[in-house]
C-alpha cells in the first residue's frame, strides 16, 4: 500500500527534523540482505528481525523508519540507522 502523498509531505524524522521520503526497491533490498544477514539494529540496539515490505528514508540518507500496513512507524527508538548498518 503507498503513503498517501499529502502524508508524506507533512512527516519528519521525529529526532533531526529531516524530511523523509520513501525508498526505493534498491534500497529496500540491500536493507533487506542485511536485516536477513543479522546485521541491523534499531535505535535501541534491539535487532530488527523482520525485512521491510515498505520504509522511509530521511533526505540525509542516515535513518530508516519502517511502514507496516501502511502505517508509518514514525519512534525514535524503531528508527534503523543506516551507518550503524554499513549501508551508508
Amino acid at each position: 500500500m503507498a503513503i498517501d502523498r499529502k502524508l508524506l509531505d507533512v512527516l519528519c524524522c521525529p529526532v533531526t527534523k529531516q524530511p523523509v521520503r520513501s525508498m526505493n526497491r534498491s534500497e529496500l533490498k540491500a536493507l533487506n540482505e542485511q536485516i536477513m544477514a543479522g546485521k541491523v539494529y534499531h535505535q535501541d540496539d534491539s535487532l530488527v528481525e523482520t525485512p521491510l515490505e515498505q520504509g522511509l528514508i530521511t533526505d540525509n540518507e542516515e535513518r530508516v523508519y519502517r511502514v507496516d500496513d501502511g502505517i508509518p512507524v514514525m519512534l525514535e527508538t524503531q528508527a534503523i540507522n543506516l551507518r550503524a548498518a554499513g549501508l551508508k
